[in-house]
């Protein structure tokens, strides 16, 4: 059962299993209609795959602009109505979370593998029969998949950074992928260990300061903090030997709630209000001098001031550095970096709450001013990435890169295995798979020629994005891989096909892996629906 039966027109009505199924109208319609909408939302992305795809400009409804050609933000930001391209969506999403990278090329080939089903369904074969078929095929390609990957160890810095660096060829900020893919291997390497199966993202913290270059970019030695130090009052802006306490309740005199009002019309009555304020912070401030703390972090506040114009005052004559407006989501990073204990009330302030430190110092080296905690005594496992551009849109895609190519590390810690790029391992999967078709009696070896066909729309698309013609590029690649030579893949600089291990094109088998499961997986549940229930 090779192409060419595949390509003779409808199958022949036959008995049992492998009758031609001809569906009623409107499941048929269903289907038609899914097809379109994840076809559509396919397509969308399907120019910005590989280092020469397009960019996508994208304006929010705030107003602001995104430039970006990675495949989860674009997704996340279209606002897809039908329910099948939502579930694409949701593909884009899964694999981000699942491996980080490959979030384009998963949604790329879900499109393609829709377009072999359509095929079938044509042909007259029941959805169940392709759905299954496929599923096979795709537990068979990640087969194959393992077979041709190659073991990596955790100790091989260049192995790690040939990835990362693979990872951020074909984002906006290419050009610095010498700079940033040493900074994302160096930041997961300091979290594992030789038997660490997973690494948490949330320990690597980034933070973004507009000014400088992004060769600017850094991974810092200690804490790097997202706030400024508060100078208004004169207070220092470096101390050495720093107990830093991390707080989360207000340095400012108390106020009514929101809807009392308290109206004094006496002066003395005035005085006596503005005394009492004075000595509540005085006795607030006797405490914190008494735990011998010298810098204050003090988490944002709705309700009133975190921090109002007296208590400066009197903390310039403490000589405290204070630093106001701390999030809510970064008070767990930090209580974990400097070994700080949050405290929520001053009574619970005392000196085992501390955290210490060699040096807190505000500095502006290379444009932005930065507060930087240094010589941290027990640290906790977490990194600090400083990342510098010139513009908010450089920063942001800075940022999303940053987190691909730390994606694609934390891959290899998960699966410590390498393939090839370049739309090598898909053509080889192809090959494997329409051989292996041949060995298949029935619908079953149509649906397996189908899906091996579908695979090659990565090769094709990184052709086609590249300005290559992907007739010859797809035939001249497959000749290669027919002759043996397994890593041939496209070199979209060049133009040529090449060994691409020798380009140093290589990415994790989970991004690969995770990709042909989760696209399959959604393909089938689209094949077995087949109508709409509005709920009330």
């Amino acid at each position: 059962m090779g192409t060419r039966t595949a390509a003779l027109g409808p199958v022949p009505a036959k008995s049992g299993s492998n009758a031609a199924f001809n569906d009623k109208g409107k499941p048929m319609e269903v289907r038609q209609s899914n097809m379109i909408a994840a076809k559509a939302i396919s397509d969308a992305v399907r120019t910005s795959l590989g280092p020469r795809g397009m960019d996508k400009m994208i304006q929010t409804s705030k107003g602001e602009v995104i430039v970006t050609n990675d495949g989860a933000t674009i997704l996340r930001s279209i606002q897809a109505l039908h329910p099948a391209a939502k579930m694409l969506v949701d593909l884009s999403a899964a694999q981000d979370v699942e491996a980080g990278d490959g979030t384009t090329s998963v949604v790329v080939l879900a499109g393609s593998l829709l377009g072999a089903a359509e095929k079938m369904l044509n042909k007259g074969i029941h959805p169940t029969i392709i759905a299954e078929a496929f599923l096979k095929a795709s537990a068979k390609a990640v087969e194959y998949l393992t077979e041709i990957s190659v073991p990596v160890n955790l100790d091989d810095d260049a192995a790690l950074r040939r990835a990362a660096t693979t990872s951020l060829n074909s984002k906006i900020v290419s050009q610095y992928s010498s700079t940033l893919a040493p900074i994302a291997v160096q930041a997961v390497r300091r979290l594992v260990t030789q038997t660490s199966s997973n690494v948490d993202l949330r320990d690597i913290r980034i933070v973004k300061k507009v000014g400088g270059t992004i060769e600017d970019t850094e991974l810092v030695e200690g804490v790097v903090l997202n706030q400024n130090v508060v100078v208004s009052a004169g207070g220092p802006t470096r101390v050495e030997k720093a107990k830093i306490g991390l707080i989360q309740f207000q340095l400012s005199a108390p106020k009514p709630d929101m809807d009392n009002t308290v109206i004094i019309n006496d002066y003395r009555q005035m005085d006596k209000v503005i005394k009492e304020g004075r000595q509540y912070l005085l006795n607030m401030f006797k405490k914190i001098k008494k735990a011998g703390c010298n810098v204050l972090l003090i988490q944002k506040s709705i309700l009133r001031d975190a921090v109002d114009e007296t208590a400066l005052s009197f903390l310039k004559k403490l000589n405290i550095l204070v630093v106001k407006d701390v999030e809510r989501d970064e008070i767990e990073f930090l209580s974990k970096s400097l070994a700080c204990k949050p405290v929520a009330d001053i009574e619970a302030f005392t000196e085992d709450k501390l955290g210490y430190a060699e040096l807190v110092d505000e500095t502006s080296d290379s444009g932005p001013k930065v507060v930087r905690i240094t010589g941290i005594k027990n640290k906790g496992k977490t990194v600090s990435i400083l990342a510098m551009g010139s513009n908010n849109l450089i920063l942001e895609e800075c940022e999303r890169s940053l987190h691909d190519a730390l994606c694609v590390v934390r891959c290899l810690v998960k699966k410590r295995a390498l393939i090839a790029g370049g739309g090598s391992p898909e053509i080889h999967v192809s090959r494997l798979l329409a051989d292996y078709a041949h060995s298949l009696k029935g619908m079953e070896a149509y649906c397996f020629q189908a899906y091996a066909d579908a695979l090659e729309v990565i090769p094709t698309t990184l052709a086609e994005n590249a300005g290559l013609n992907p007739i010859a590029i797809v035939t001249e690649l497959r000749n290669r891989h027919a002759l043996g030579e397994r890593n041939a893949g496209i070199n979209v600089r060049t133009g040529l096909i090449s060994n691409i291990l020798d380009e140093d094109v290589v990415q994790p088998l989970l991004v690969s892996t995770s990709a042909i499961e989760l696209s399959t997986e959604t393909i089938c549940l689209l094949l077995k629906i087949d109508d709409y229930v509005h709920a009330r």
